[in-house]
């Protein structure tokens, strides 16, 4: 009889369209594949990779989160089948043409348990860990002790450097649960 494996999956999620009703509804949607350890508090930050002239004609400024959920579930199932399929039931709508378009919701598989891995064209640990405080920050406050697998520092000490090189307000109203 093969033992039950309960895995740890840290999920960064994102909106800049009507973020205040996709981020809490993301968080609901999730807690059906899982149990949900800890939800960080909501970050709001410019869109990365949005020229200023972009901005000012109206690309609104993202929330970002990040989600603790404890699963059954392999990375793989949840990179193919539920991020994809929870993405789609909120309206995500991918630009071909823009990776940084305006969207109704972003879930991204983080870290995964302490592996190392690629699923699809998704590196597990996420390389933006390292580089987008929008993502280290509230991937710290779920699991601040959590070392990184291939950097070898925390989460905490990975958002403590980052967190000064970018411009990121706390959305204290905005709950997630």
């Amino acid at each position: 009889m093969s033992e039950v494996r309960w895995n740890r999956a840290y999920l960064s999620i994102g909106s800049n369209i009507r973020p205040e009703l996709h981020l809490p509804v993301s968080v609901r949607m999730l807690s059906k594949v899982g149990r949900i350890l800890a939800v960080s508090r909501v970050w709001e930050s410019a869109p990365f990779g949005v020229s200023e002239a972009s901005n000012d004609q109206g690309a609104q400024n993202f929330l970002n989160a990040a989600v603790l959920l404890e699963t059954l579930l392999s990375a793989r199932t949840l990179c193919v089948d539920v991020v994809p399929a929870l993405e789609v039931q909120l309206g995500r709508v991918r630009d071909p043409h823009d990776k940084n378009a305006p969207r109704t919701i972003d879930v991204d598989l983080s870290l995964f348990n302490r592996d190392v891995l690629t699923v699809g064209h998704r590196s597990i640990p996420a390389p933006d860990i390292l580089t987008r405080a929008f993502v280290a920050v509230p991937l710290a406050e779920v699991d601040p002790d959590y070392v990184h697998p291939t950097a070898d520092r925390t989460l905490a000490q990975i958002a403590a450097e980052l967190a000064p090189t970018f411009s990121m307000r706390l959305r204290p109203d905005v709950a997630l649960r």
